[in-house]
């Protein structure tokens, strides 16, 4: 008898099956330790060997895999590992799969923290980049060399939250035989799945929307049995090992992942949709307006928008600092994914290490603002927005 696939919703609070009927705790103990013992010599031998999470924490630890095995059953993937912080699992990612004399094609569109890393720490290392635009396949195309091993993605993209044709990208690397990489932390597995797509890793940022309670610092990577297996390897070496508390409250989140993500779409579409009629506004960044230029490929790749937003404020870099400062429900913070509403502007905080020219190339301004949508009340969260205008 074929088993029942469960829906997302349900995967994210029992996994990828029904639990079983024994007795047992409902809610996964937190295996607060760094070393396990054992009775032998062979049996150490073994476990080291084998890589066991009853061996050393820094290899892996019981609260790890339970979170490892439903992160994998919500991506669709064989398999996954986690991470002390997203950025943690990115480098390591990258650092696992190239080498020196290696070249990367990635989106210009990213996050400052993956741009930094790809524009200044890898070429110390004989690593070089080519940077594209994210909305562009065939820029892409153009942009592979002989020595090209992997291209990397993030969709939707920070803080412009403009989309990449994940199709059209998996077809050029799988002609040339290239790893695909997808940083996914904005979309989540909810919203939308790059391994249905055929993409070969996806990475997320786990402090984001995966424990979703601006509590826990993680990051996860997503994908084949033997790109895990070789991933972890690196993560032994680099270090980059989640705590196993930190772990449990990633588990602790994802169980309502789906509720979270679902009303923060619907939250996000409300406030978009406000901000695209606002006297005060010049533009609004959202894929799942029906206005917005990539609104037929939003449709096509996800389910819903997600909770972020980001929209430029017709005025001065001074008003938009004003502007925010003046919101009162909405927490001026960085960060994103958490349940509370959060505002920014990505020009002095997750893009700050790019320059000026960096950040004009990208298309952020001084007067760009983004918000990380949570699940208040939406209309609670447009007055707040609307006595912040009034206020300029």
């Amino acid at each position: 008898m074929k088993r029942k696939e469960f829906h997302l919703t349900t995967q994210a609070v029992h996994g990828a099956s029904a639990p079983a009927k024994r007795n047992e705790p409902i809610a996964v103990p937190i295996v607060q330790s760094a070393t396990f013992r054992t009775a032998t010599m062979d049996e150490q031998i073994r476990l080291g060997a084998d890589r066991a999470d009853t061996f050393y924490t820094r290899y892996g630890n019981p609260t790890h895999s339970a979170a490892e095995s439903l992160l994998a059953a919500l991506e669709g993937a064989e398999a996954a590992l986690l991470f002390a912080s997203g950025m943690a699992a990115i480098a390591t990612t990258l650092m696992a799969t190239v080498r020196s004399g290696d070249h990367i094609v990635a989106q210009r569109e990213l996050y400052g923290g993956t741009f930094d890393l790809l524009s200044r720490w890898l070429p110390r290392f004989g690593v070089e980049t080519t940077l594209v635009s994210a909305t562009e396949p065939d820029a892409f195309a153009r942009a592979l060399r002989p020595n090209t091993r992997l291209i990397y993605m993030e969709s939707p993209t920070n803080p412009l939250i403009r989309l990449v044709d994940l199709e059209s990208i998996v077809a050029i690397a799988r002609e040339r035989h290239l790893l695909t990489v997808i940083d996914s932390t904005f979309a989540t597995p909810i919203n939308q799945r790059p391994l249905d797509w055929g993409v070969d890793v996806v990475i997320h940022s786990a402090t984001k929307y995966l424990a979703g309670h601006s509590d826990v610092l993680g990051g996860v990577v997503c994908g084949s049995d033997s790109f895990i297996a070789r991933l972890r390897e690196a993560r032994i070496a680099l270090g980059g090992v989640i705590d196993p508390h930190a772990a449990w409250l990633l588990l602790r989140g994802l169980k309502t992942l789906a509720v979270r993500v679902e009303r923060q779409n619907d939250n996000a579409l409300q406030l978009a949709r406000f901000l695209e009629r606002h006297p005060r506004v010049k533009r609004v960044y959202y894929p799942f307006l029906e206005t917005d230029p990539q609104y037929p490929l939003a449709k096509r790749l996800m389910r819903g928008g997600g909770g972020v937003l980001s929209f430029e404020l017709a005025g001065t870099a001074d008003e938009a600092r004003r502007f925010v400062d003046a919101l009162e429900l909405i927490s001026l913070a960085p960060s994103l994914g958490g349940v509370e509403t959060l505002v920014t502007l990505p020009a002095i905080t997750s893009h700050a290490m790019l320059s000026a020219e960096e950040r004009a190339q990208a298309g952020i301004t001084d007067q760009l603002v983004r918000l990380s949508v949570g699940i208040e009340q939406g209309t609670d969260l447009v007055a707040d927005i609307e006595r912040a205008f009034e206020a300029l």
